[in-house]
């Protein structure tokens, strides 16, 4: 839930942000923050699924922190240094050539929170889930403070007090630079709360040990380097290939809208967190693939309502981007939205590669996603835009889903309700041509949202009503289905 409530805050600064800067800022914005995640992979190289892998080992119990800690140390200070190092370079490679400052202020945020990777996996191994949402709704609470700080608070108080105190700070032209700077800010304070934490290590180093958890996490690496190849290069390479006039107010419409797909991504977000601990310490139970098909089941039917409730309601919806320039984009929530399904499924789908210690092969289906990702998208973009960036997405995830359930079903089985599954999802999917069909007919808003309301009830009461035995297993809920 702290990870769900805590992203949940940062994507209620889209419509802030989205008023406050123009098309163009928010796309420069965002190639600065399809960048970081590339390089938190490499910064943290696997090792928070690896800690809660080999934590499950009672042999290596004593020096697994130890260890991990003084591995992401060291690396951290050599791969920030050289990041700064060329922080021109970088700028350049994503087309914010002019602003090689946001990329050294970037190193620096990307720094801290690998520093707190392993303390916050500690937090959630150990099961201290309110020192864990203190930390993450704090740091969102002052990324968010500092944020309106500089957009809102000292353009009134040059406007009213020009020679105030505050404004040595105050560069009205550095708009995103400040959204950079607030999230720094964040990273060192949270840095700061898990200081107890952070240094509970000590400078013993098992490199018998080591050697085991980069065997382990080097697919996890390639894996997530893949992946954020999936999952936000699709921005710089539109930056790269845009034929548009403008092709950063397109980067930002793009990814404005992709903001729109944050139901099911907050939701598939938290079950990442709780899953792979929840997982790996139901591996050694009794019939665990009974456990995993039944998560994979309430999973499916939770994306699919997720889905509908974006998907009907979008003319809701689009007002969360304050800026209508940007609506042109909406056509590519809907594909968007599928494609992260697909994720979520796959990530669900996944453990058995993680349990029986296959990690390479998540490695190779990842890579296929992202060669998929990276074909469309360099063939595509110059004819089709932002448009060529949601079908690389949704075929991306499709064929590294279809992959993996293939694979997984060969070495771990798991029973999933697999045909059952996949009609929920159809039937999601007809539901909503069927409301766009009523909508191209009767253009009535109010006629297009009762609608929506009356479709979304028809597919949870079919579902409920198929899947009635299912739910009336489940605590608190159950006892009211009959």
């Amino acid at each position: 839930m702290s990870s769900i409530g805590a992203r949940f805050l940062s994507y209620l600064l889209t419509p802030y942000l989205t008023y406050k800067l123009s098309g163009a800022a928010f796309g420069e914005m965002s190639l600065v923050y399809a960048i970081i995640p590339f390089l938190n992979v490499i910064f943290t190289y696997g090792l928070e699924t690896t800690f809660f892998r080999y934590m499950q080992r009672e042999e290596y119990r004593s020096d697994i922190y130890n260890t991990a800690m003084v591995s992401i140390i060291c690396s951290t200070l050599f791969l920030t240094a050289v990041l700064i190092l060329f922080n021109n370079d970088v700028a350049k490679l994503i087309s914010i050539r002019k602003h090689p400052e946001y990329i050294t202020w970037s190193a620096l945020i990307i720094a801290f929170d690998t520093l707190t990777a392993l303390p916050f996996a500690k937090l959630r191994q150990e099961g201290r889930p309110i020192k864990f949402a203190f930390v993450r709704i704090m740091g969102i609470l002052i990324y968010i403070g500092f944020i309106y700080f500089f957009l809102s608070i000292c353009p009134i108080l040059k406007a009213q007090h020009p020679n105030s105190v505050w404004l040595v700070i105050y560069n009205e032209d550095l708009q995103v630079g400040y959204i950079i700077l607030a999230n720094l800010v964040q990273a060192v304070v949270s840095f700061l709360l898990l200081s107890k934490e952070f240094f509970a290590f000590k400078w013993n180093f098992n490199s018998k040990l080591w050697k085991e958890f980069m065997i382990y996490s080097l697919p996890l690496i390639i894996a997530g380097f893949g992946g954020m190849v999936n999952e936000t290069f699709d921005r710089i390479m539109l930056g790269w290939l845009s034929t548009s006039k403008d092709p950063l107010f397109e980067v930002g419409a793009y990814s404005a809208c992709y903001k729109l797909s944050l139901l099911i991504s907050l939701f598939i977000q938290a079950f990442r967190m709780g899953a792979e601990p929840f997982f790996f310490s139901h591996a050694e139970g009794a019939n665990p693939q009974k456990v995993y098909a039944r998560v994979m089941k309430f999973f499916v039917l939770t994306i699919c309502v997720m889905f509908l409730v974006v998907t009907l309601f979008l003319g809701v919806w689009k007002n969360f981007i304050q800026n209508p320039r940007m609506w042109v984009g909406l056509k590519v929530v809907p594909i968007l939205l599928l494609a992260n399904m697909f994720l979520g499924i796959y990530y669900n789908l996944s453990i058995w590669y993680k349990i029986t210690n296959k990690t390479m092969a998540g490695a190779y289906i990842t890579i296929i996603g992202a060669v998929i990702t990276l074909i469309i998208n360099y063939f595509f973009i110059p004819s089709y835009g932002y448009m060529a960036c949601a079908w690389a997405t949704f075929c991306c995830y499709g064929t590294m889903m279809v992959l993996c359930y293939v694979w997984g079903q060969k070495e771990y089985r798991v029973p999933y309700a697999a045909k059952k599954l996949v009609a929920y999802m159809a039937l999601a999917v007809l539901l909503f041509f069927f409301q766009r069909l009523i909508i191209h007919f009767w253009g009535n808003p109010w006629l297009n949202y009762i609608s929506g309301v009356f479709i979304l009830m028809i597919f949870v009461l079919f579902v409920v009503k198929i899947e009635k035995k299912e739910f009336q297993k489940l605590p608190v809920v159950g006892k009211y289905i009959t």
